[in-house]
Order: structure tokens, then C-alpha cells, then sequence
């Protein structure tokens, strides 16, 4: 009785303990550099700007261990896979990404039109439209792919340089022999590339376009007095139809092999003569070739 009485009183005078209130730890991305970037749109082939609702994509490897070569891009589990960035009326609204130090370089990856889901970084399935006589489907053809190697931590943007994959044919009409202009602006005219591959793989870690699949023909968007169509990197065989050219309901081939190389623009100027027998269409030279690749179609 004794020693609990003794027991009772010690507890009566032993003072108070304050809890602590839990520690809210802080936010580490407090202590992290903000991903701040910068795309270059002069580079889409549909327009000199980027438009409202454009939306790219975006992927970062870091170069920690890879300091003997680049970095290899997987599919998933880089440090940033695939994010998603839209074009306001404020500019480029980026979201929230954050180097994961203050000294580890990175390599960024971007491409455009983003996608939800990408079947594969190194065989991005793509599809050019076949009918791209609208504008929305002259536009959405466009692909343009971009890096930024061996950037280090900075709050400074970083600046992506993009470019075209795809190949850009321009074509223009001009009133030949046995055409008035007016007569020639009165008629019922329509124009279309034959034999072209319109799918392919891109390789979103080099910006490499393989054509695959079948061949069909690529109705181009009017534009002004031009055409404009987007195609696929590849080589049309010799004696292919390259161009078909449609007046009033008759139509005339321009046969010949020809190579459309990705990023750059092909100028074909068509001559349309009238003959005894119908038309006869000859080709100009090409955007930035020194010589003349003319020829007659029959």
C-alpha cells in the first residue's frame, strides 16, 4: 500500500509532455530547377507559326553513365516520357517539369503532332492523309521532330530546335499552247500524286522516316495557286506515274522516277499545253536543283 500510495503521488508530479505537432516535409521540387523550353516555329511545314491547340510531345534521358555516347530512349521510365504541351494564345504551356538535379545533363526529345499513345519510340507508327485537298488534313500530315543533346541544369530555356521528316511537294499550273489564261482558269482542274507509300515508321530518337505499306494516290490542298501536299520520305520507281493532272474530265500522266527527300520542299511548275489530241504537260525544275527536269507527259 505503501509503495503504490508513493506510485500515486510520483505520477501527480510528473509534469506534462506536449506532442509534437507532425513535420510537414518540404517540397522537393522547391529545391529543383523548373524545365523551361523554347520551340523554334518557323520549322512546320504547313505554316511559318505554330497554330492555337497545337500540341507536341516531349521526352528527357538523363546522360548520367552515358557519358562515352547519347543516352539510349526507351519507350517508358525515362525520366520524362511523352509529355504532353499545347500551343495557347499565352504561348506554350509547358505543365510542371523539373531537372532531377543541379549537375546531371539531359538529352530532350520532341515531336509533333503529339499523340495519346506512341506504339513505339524507335517505330512510331505514322500515317500521312491520302486525301489532304482540306486543310485540316493538309495540316495534321505534318510531322516535325527535334533534340536538344547534352543540356545541363539551367533555369534558362532550352532551346528545341524541330525539323521536317516528312517531304513537302508544291505544284503549280501555268496555261500553255493552245491556252488562254482565261480559259484555262475556267476549267475543271484537278491534280493528284500517284504511288505513294502514305504510312510509315519514325524513329523519334533520330528523326529517321522509313516508308512501308502500300501505294495509293495523295490529293493535294489548294492553296492560292499552288498545291500542297505532305509526303512520306521514299523513291518512285522509273516509269511510275509521278503527276496526274485532270481538265475537264481527261486525264494526262507525267511519268518518271523521282526521290522525295525529308525536310526539304519539291517545286513542280506544270506546263499545260494544249494539242491535236488533248494536253500536253511539261515538268519545270525543281526547288533548288541546277538543272532542268523537264520532260513530256502522254
Amino acid at each position: 500500500m505503501i509503495i503504490a500510495a508513493l506510485a500515486a503521488v510520483a505520477s501527480c508530479q510528473k509534469p506534462e509532455v506536449e506532442i509534437p505537432s507532425p513535420v510537414v516535409p518540404q517540397d522537393p521540387q522547391e529545391e529543383l530547377i523548373p524545365m523551361n523550353f523554347s520551340l523554334d516555329v518557323q520549322t512546320k511545314v504547313s505554316d511559318t507559326y505554330f497554330d492555337y491547340g497545337d500540341q507536341v510531345g516531349i521526352y528527357v534521358v538523363r546522360h548520367e553513365d552515358y557519358n562515352w555516347g547519347d543516352p539510349y530512349l526507351y519507350d517508358n521510365n525515362n525520366v520524362y516520357d511523352n509529355v504532353c504541351h499545347t500551343y495557347d494564345w499565352n504561348g506554350w504551356s509547358f505543365g510542371e517539369m523539373y531537372w532531377q538535379d543541379k549537375h546531371t545533363p539531359c538529352d530532350f526529345y520532341c515531336y509533333y503532332p503529339y499523340a495519346d499513345y506512341v506504339s513505339g519510340v524507335h517505330s512510331y507508327y505514322f500515317t500521312v492523309s491520302s486525301d489532304q485537298s482540306s486543310q485540316e488534313n493538309y495540316k495534321r500530315s505534318d510531322f516535325v521532330w527535334g533534340k536538344a543533346h547534352m543540356v545541363y541544369p539551367t533555369s534558362e530555356r532550352i532551346d528545341i530546335q524541330t525539323n521536317h521528316v516528312m517531304s513537302n511537294a508544291v505544284i503549280y499550273l501555268r496555261p500553255g499552247d493552245g491556252f488562254t489564261a482565261e480559259a484555262f482558269q475556267s476549267a475543271d482542274i484537278s491534280v493528284r500524286l500517284c504511288n505513294l507509300m502514305c504510312h510509315s515508321y519514325v524513329n523519334l530518337s533520330s528523326g529517321n522516316v522509313t516508308a512501308t505499306d502500300y501505294t495509293e494516290s495523295v490529293y493535294p490542298y489548294k492553296e492560292g495557286d499552288r498545291y500542297r501536299a505532305v509526303v512520306v520520305p521514299q523513291t518512285v520507281p522509273e516509269g511510275s506515274e509521278l503527276i496526274v493532272v485532270t481538265v475537264n474530265g481527261t486525264e494526262y500522266a507525267f511519268k518518271r522516277g523521282f526521290t522525295f527527300e525529308p525536310g526539304r520542299q519539291h517545286k513542280f511548275t506544270i506546263n499545260v499545253n494544249k494539242t491535236g489530241s488533248g494536253v500536253n504537260v511539261g515538268v519545270g525544275g525543281w526547288e533548288e536543283d541546277d538543272w532542268d527536269n523537264g520532260g513530256d507527259a502522254e
